[in-house]
């Protein structure tokens, strides 16, 4: 089998921009390793990557593989000229030592997005290169130190967020990868010099059963993604080839498939009653977040305060305190930590406050998850006078809406009015003949105040007649959704 080199060999990613793609070029140009990598649309993410010395073409086309064909001296950088693009500045790329890529044929890494039809991807293959997904490259990376993979259908980005953020915080310096930016290392991604990685580990397409973690979580597992899994046994069974390759398990036992097929060595749990490892009373919800008392193995540890308001996230935050239990931190650290975790990015973000107004972004695409993201936010209003949750969804994906449209229909209990959008495909073919109407039709059959909006480029305006004073605002979708968030709060700093 071929395995994934980190001696020196370069590396090209084709869609380096994307949130799990770009975490690992990321760690790998921190690491000193020549980096380059194509996307289509330049954004924050590739400049983040070029600041740390990866070279970007902003196109995917076969003729960026022609940077591997200049035969580069090591010691003076190099202006290269042809087929190799320009930095951020519009200027030609300069590389130093560090960023030689010479005649070395590169390893290309590809996710399952990149198509078989890809030229970018035919033209590595007809010359040769080693061609690895980019699981391969964290299995990898996994491999080369003590390391916490967090797992599971539900939670996993505030999860590993937080364990990375408690570990950091507690001096002893992990790697992070996380599939969300978090701004205590400005990204999704830090390497750090300890002997811990804390890192996301993705069930989507099946590349789960490819990690063998010291530590593994389990948060919950559902079936999420209906264009890989046929049903949910298949899920579970990926789930249980991750556990068994797993030194030990951490699970929450609050989800019964992972409690009865997982069996995992230390669990934990929001109830008493189910005797778990780890369990919270006095849970206490406030408009700021929450706090609980935590119990470890029947003993009080102490009480933990939390900015992220739910009560997932005081789950998410029990698989937290039980990781740092297990490698040895004291409690009063990693509660410290958890008092001051912000969340990452698109995980009930906060994204400003205008004309009495909250505007929230959140990822929210799974009907288990909308549930847990529209009750966070009534938490947070609890029950003050003339407020409404406003719920704006853009279904995600064809395949996922058809397979859990009944789902969705019964998942927003918890807001007072819900404006519906056009499904964001993801790419897919649309097989179901399905559209938001349908969607928004559905939910209207169990909600009393549904609004069907098709078009993102009309929501903004529409939205700003309909919120008012008071209101929170949540959008909620893994599309692009929340980029009618700033467009919005620029209508009204118009006025």
């Amino acid at each position: 089998m071929k395995t994934v080199d980190f001696s020196g060999r370069p590396f090209h990613f084709i869609g380096i921009g994307g949130i799990g793609m770009s975490a690992l070029a990321y760690i790998l140009a921190k690491r000193q390793l020549p980096v380059s990598g194509s996307d289509l649309r330049p954004n924050h993410i590739t400049e983040r990557l070029q600041a740390v010395g990866a070279h970007i073409f902003n196109r995917q086309e076969a003729s960026n593989l022609e940077l591997f064909q200049h035969d580069l001296p090591l010691a003076e950088p190099v202006t290269i000229l042809a087929g190799a693009g320009q930095n951020a500045a519009g200027k030609p790329t300069q590389y130093s030592s560090k960023t030689n890529f010479g005649n070395n044929l590169p390893q290309v890494i590809c996710s399952t997005a990149i198509g078989k039809s890809n030229s970018e991807y035919l033209a590595a293959k007809e010359r040769g290169c080693p061609i690895f997904h980019r699981s391969d490259v964290l299995a990898a990376l996994i491999a080369d130190y003590d390391s916490v993979a967090v797992a599971g259908t539900h939670g996993k980005t505030t999860t590993s967020s937080l364990i990375g953020y408690v570990l950091f915080k507690a001096g002893v310096d992990p790697t992070v990868i996380v599939g969300g930016e978090v701004d205590a290392w400005e990204g999704n991604a830090r390497l750090g010099q300890g002997r811990y990685l804390v890192a996301e580990a993705d069930e989507s397409d099946g590349s789960l059963v490819k990690h063998a973690p010291k530590i593994g979580i389990i948060t919950n597992v559902e079936l999420d993604h209906p264009d890989h899994y046929q049903n949910l046994e298949e899920v579970i069974n990926t789930f249980e080839v991750f556990a068994s390759q797993c030194d030990t398990t951490i699970g929450c036992i609050d989800c019964e498939t992972v409690k009865e097929r997982l069996n995992p060595q230390i669990t934990y749990s929001l109830h008493p009653e189910k005797e778990a490892d780890y369990t919270v009373t006095e849970i206490a919800y406030q408009s700021g977040g929450s706090a609980a008392q935590v119990w470890e193995r029947g003993k009080l540890l102490g009480q933990i305060q939390l900015r992220v308001p739910g009560q997932h996230n005081i789950s998410n935050a029990l698989a937290a305190i039980a990781t740092g239990r297990m490698l040895g931190l004291e409690f009063e650290v990693i509660a410290d930590a958890i008092a001051t975790f912000e969340g990452a990015k698109r995980r009930f973000e906060h994204r400003g406050y205008t004309n009495g107004i909250t505007f929230i972004d959140d990822y929210a695409h799974h009907p288990s998850e909308i549930r847990a993201t529209l009750n966070a936010a009534r938490l947070k209003l609890n029950k003050a006078p003339n407020t409404r949750v406003v719920a704006i969804f853009q279904p995600h994906r064809y395949s996922r809406t058809a397979v859990f449209l009944d789902e969705f229909a019964t998942a927003f209990g918890d807001a007072d009015l819900v404006v519906a959008t056009d499904i964001y495909s993801a790419g897919e073919v649309n097989l179901h003949q399905l559209n938001g109407q349908q969607v928004a039709d559905a939910i209207a059959i169990h909600h009393d105040n549904v609004i069907y909006h098709p078009s993102l480029k009309t929501l903004s305006s529409q939205l700003k007649e309909i919120l008012k004073e008071g209101d929170l605002a949540l959008f909620l979708g893994a599309g692009n959704l929340n980029q009618t968030i700033p467009e919005l709060i620029a209508l009204y700093a118009d006025d």
